[in-house]
């Protein structure tokens, strides 16, 4: 018995940093004794590249029988922006129902932050995304294509559905996160009318439930304000697909760069798929220089989803021992150590500090 662990390496630096997060994984085996059975998936730009194949229907039905999914990374510079991300990323998120996109922001002690005078007491806070609608489902079209007259429309397209078990999900988990127990809405009330009122009301309802929770509402741009002035303010943040996407790369920046961030793409009932949020950054492919504490803290992450918290907890303090004290940066190529050898150390902490307990 185990758990079956679905490996799509992926584009670019992708199956390098997987490949560190697997060893990592390996390692916790070794010394809590949990089973991993993995098995890879051979999807991405290389694969269309060579025979035009996407995501055919028997790996959706296959991943679908898994208990998680680890990606690295989906992007390559020689396919045209946007099939690959519609026909496999979203399609990964759509037909898995991946309706929650779990965003932690949490800086590390020892850590740069280009934030002045803020450390890690300062930023501790999860971004909750709604992951299956909004701007990304795909509403809308071109008319006149090409000519003078040409018009684009982009919809926005929020169910009453997504929008509840979105937000519930939100409260559920500041609930368990038990930090500051408080819930920041944010959107864009004053413009987006339709959207926010049902935002907004759905809120509301569901903060009623909750009424050890505070609750408030921030404008999108005012609150890209205020987590860069006093990320300190936040706990957890729920918020559409669109302003999740762009908040959570402030978050990035100011927990210590790509280096170190981590997403997961969960149906809380049926899978999660977890991932380092920093893409396939082809720049860096083959060098051995890509820093993989982001793809390794997925696989945290994805411990945590599992509720394997002992072996989360063992990950996770790896992780703070490298990224804090054994590495100059967590710039790719200024890490001091190569990919692997950052893989070798998560492993040296976990044997180090875990075995024989």
């Amino acid at each position: 018995m185990g758990y079956d662990i679905a490996l799509i390496p992926g584009d670019g630096t992708g199956p390098e940093v997987i490949a560190e997060a697997r060893k990592a994984l390996l390692a916790i085996e070794e010394v809590l004794g949990i089973r991993f059975n993995f098995t890879e998936y051979d999807l991405g730009g290389k694969r269309y590249l060579s025979d035009k194949t996407l995501l055919p229907d028997h790996i959706i039905r296959e991943l679908g029988q898994m208990n998680a999914i680890l990606l690295g990374a989906i992007g390559h510079p020689e396919v045209r922006p946007g099939i690959l991300e519609r026909e496999i990323l979203l399609r990964l998120r759509f037909e898995l129902d991946l309706y929650i996109n779990l965003r932690p922001v949490r800086l590390y002690p020892g850590v740069y932050t280009p934030l002045k005078d803020k450390g890690p007491e300062d930023i501790n806070y999860v971004v909750i995304r709604e992951n299956t609608e909004g701007l990304y489902a795909g509403g809308g079209g071109i008319f006149k294509k090409g000519s003078k007259d040409e018009i684009a429309i982009q919809e926005s397209i929020n169910t009453r559905k997504g929008v509840e078990r979105c937000i519930r999900f939100a409260f559920e988990y500041c609930t368990e996160r038990n930090e500051k127990r408080r819930i920041t809405l944010c959107g864009k009330s004053n413009v987006l009318i339709y959207e926010s009122d049902l935002w907004l009301r759905v809120f509301e309802i569901i903060g009623r439930e909750y009424p050890d929770i505070e609750t408030d509402y921030q404008h999108v741009d005012a609150l890209c304000m205020w987590l860069i002035k006093n990320p300190e303010r936040f706990d957890v943040i729920v918020t559409n697909n669109m302003f999740g996407d762009i908040i959570t790369d402030i978050g990035a920046i100011i927990q210590g760069g790509l280096g170190i961030a981590a997403g997961g793409n969960i149906n809380p009932e049926r899978i999660g798929m977890f991932e380092p949020v920093g893409g396939s950054a082809p720049k860096y492919a083959g060098k051995g220089i890509i820093n993989p504490l982001a793809a390794i803290s997925s696989a945290q992450m994805m411990l945590n989803y599992l509720g394997e918290d002992k072996a989360a907890s063992a990950l996770d303090n790896a992780i703070k021992e490298v990224a804090g004290k054994r590495l100059l940066s967590l710039e790719a190529g200024k890490m001091g150590f190569s990919t692997s050898q950052v893989g070798d150390l998560v492993v040296q902490c976990i044997r180090g500090n875990n075995l024989n307990r």
